[in-house]
């Protein structure tokens, strides 16, 4: 099977089996792709996930009646921060210079669905950077509303984050205007 990954030269598909490693060296070593022999291009990944809770709290968080505050701007703000640093929670990430972040909140009757687009021009996608917008802004949301969805025992039955996935990955090359 013919795959392109990040470590292969621009354009050169390998018959690489696509579960072999591109983190690690010959001899196991982790280590960082080495993107620098890539052209640029546009990138564009989308990531969404959803928070499952009581009835009451979205009804609190549809009314702005949080005592926290608005949780939904505040979870918006929380994924944009956690999309430009995710370089510095995953390990071997490169630290990609994102030109854009799309928030998108859908309130339904018993869960918050999150969806992230981020855009960027570069050697290497940005795919954990949705990823980390979504897991992140979804974090928000439960720390914003966590006083509302403890029960009488401290835990958090009716609560919990799901669905988290990509659900789209785009890459183009530049045209002579971008």
């Amino acid at each position: 099977m013919s795959d392109e990954r990040a470590d292969d030269p621009p354009g050169e598909p390998t018959d690489r089996p696509a579960d072999d490693l591109t983190h690690t060296d010959a001899s196991g070593e982790v280590r960082m792709v080495d993107v620098g022999d890539k052209p640029d291009t546009s990138r564009r990944a989308v990531a969404r996930g959803e928070i499952r809770l009581t009835p009451s709290t979205i009804a609190a968080v549809e009314a702005d009646e949080v005592g926290k505050g608005d949780v939904l701007a505040t979870a918006r703000v929380g994924a944009v921060q956690a999309v430009k640093h995710t370089w510095e929670a995953i390990p071997m990430c490169h630290q990609i210079p994102i030109t854009n972040v799309d928030t998108d909140f859908a309130v339904c009757d018993d869960r918050i669905e999150l969806t992230v687009a981020v855009e960027t021009t570069g050697k290497t996608g940005c795919e954990m950077e949705a990823l980390e917008g979504v897991t992140t802004g979804l974090n928000v949301v439960w720390d914003m509303v966590k006083a509302a969805e403890k029960d009488d025992d401290g835990g958090y039955p009716d609560t919990g984050i799901s669905g988290v996935e990509v659900v789209a990955k785009e890459k183009r090359a530049l045209g002579g205007d971008d």
